[in-house]
């Protein structure tokens, strides 16, 4: 879903990037009389910052195959959500003429983006791609990735705590999932460590709450309306209880138990990479971080969070996941020149197979075509996949409030800290959602 932000990112992009302007610029703004054959420049705000250099290099693939389209690539600045980052540079008339929006930000700006219910791709989208960005009958964003989340492990950590060949389908309870715990702390590792950001606790993991009330989203969403209405009774809700539950548990076994808000997203990567912890609790986008410390080429993959002791329960042996990012593209400011541009760009990842090579093999992004038929290139990718071809995929909540991250996730992140009870966390949650309009 994504919301993966982490410093270093506000990089020099490619083609004399310049950074106090990342909408179209000037010169941006001027491309040639038309795309065929005339040199026109247009501009991408990148809001999936742990694939900036990848997008950078597709780019200037791009560039190569499409001499006469030049494009900007700029990251989302740090601990700024995308509708944040993209509200202000509509504010300052200075939009990018293509924006990686999160699925639920994409109706706030469709009277500003063009429509692409037209473009080929629709067709070739997996089932229920485009959904939840069709309004009156449009689809006005392009499906980029499907995501997925929940608890990466170090295989060769497992293997030794377990003293065999570990078998994810053994983990179907909470309690199956401690006493993982122990016998990984047993092996002489630390069991897992919870990455403190507002955006993992408030926009991965809190949602599970949310998404695991029922696999009728229909009903999911009664549950959500509910929320806003005050009516939905959070306290004594068996779900939201049992995943904290859960998360009471994880808080034991946290590496990071003594310092728990210290820690940064590089460092989630780095302990399970090197073997420290056996468990992460994240998602699949987090591959480039944990390679670039695997020194032993390890295995890894994906358990689901546990919410209950009843291996049953919906959750517990589900894997979230769903189509989390969307490229949109402005109507407001671009020419049609730059418009046609950006439709050749998305075109030209689903169809050209340079541009495929970069969505899997390059980006490690899990794409949202049929026609794209090239195996995911990480274990974790292969991970989600596997879970979703068996029917193990619970829906992620890609259309959360666009505050709700950094609002609910500041409440996690004072129950993770222990400067909050229960009590305060629920109050807490209620009273945003009641004050969502």
């Amino acid at each position: 879903m994504k919301k993966k932000w982490f410093k270093g990112l506000l990089s020099v992009v490619a083609f004399s990037l310049v950074l106090s302007a990342c909408g179209n610029s000037k010169d941006a703004n001027t491309p040639g009389e038309g795309s065929e054959g005339k040199e026109v420049k247009i501009t991408l705000l990148n809001s999936k910052g742990e694939i900036q250099q990848q997008l950078e290099d597709a780019v200037k693939e791009f560039h190569n195959d499409n001499p006469n389209i030049t494009i900007e690539v700029t990251a989302a600045p740090a601990g700024t959500s995308p509708f944040e980052r993209a509200s202000t540079l509509y504010a300052s008339g200075n939009p990018p003429t293509m924006l990686i929006m999160d699925t639920g930000d994409v109706e706030k700006f469709k009277d500003r983006i063009l429509d692409l219910s037209g473009e080929k791709w629709n067709a070739d989208a997996v089932e229920n791609a485009t959904v939840l960005t069709t309004f009156d009958g449009k689809n006005y964003g392009f499906p980029l990735a499907i995501e997925g989340y929940g608890f990466i492990y170090n295989k060769a950590v497992l293997d030794k705590a377990t003293g065999g060949n570990f078998d994810p389908s053994t983990i179907k309870t909470r309690d199956d999932m401690e006493n993982l715990f122990k016998q990984i702390e047993a092996s002489g590792k630390k069991a897992l460590i919870i990455s403190p950001m507002d955006w993992s606790l408030g926009a991965h993991f809190l949602p599970l709450a949310y998404a695991g009330q029922n696999k009728d989203m229909a009903e999911v969403n009664k549950f959500i309306d509910g929320l806003k209405a005050g009516t939905a009774d959070l306290s004594t809700n068996n779900v939201f209880n049992g995943l904290m539950d859960t998360f009471d548990v994880m808080m034991k076994y946290n590496i990071d138990q003594n310092s728990p808000l210290s820690g940064v997203y590089e460092r989630g990567g780095e302990m399970l990479g090197k073997g420290e912890v056996g468990i992460w609790f994240q998602g699949n986008w987090a591959w480039p971080q944990i390679k670039s410390f695997d020194t032993a080429n390890g295995t890894y993959g994906f358990l689901p969070v546990p919410i209950s002791n009843n291996a049953a329960d919906y959750g517990n042996q589900e894997i979230s996941s769903a189509v989390s990012k969307r490229i949109i593209i402005d109507k407001e400011k671009s020419t049609p020149a730059q418009q046609e541009a950006a439709k050749n760009f998305l075109n030209w990842m689903v169809y050209d197979q340079k541009g495929q090579d970069f969505l899997v093999n390059k980006a490690s992004i899990i794409p949202a075509f049929k026609n794209i038929t090239l195996p995911a290139a990480d274990p974790l990718g292969q991970s989600i996949q596997d879970y979703i071809a068996k029917g193990k995929s619970e829906q992620s909540m890609s259309t959360l409030p666009a505050d709700h991250w950094a609002k609910v996730g500041a409440s996690m992140q004072k129950y993770l800290s222990k400067s909050g009870d229960r009590a305060m966390l629920t109050n807490e949650i209620i009273e945003y959602w009641k004050s969502v309009k």
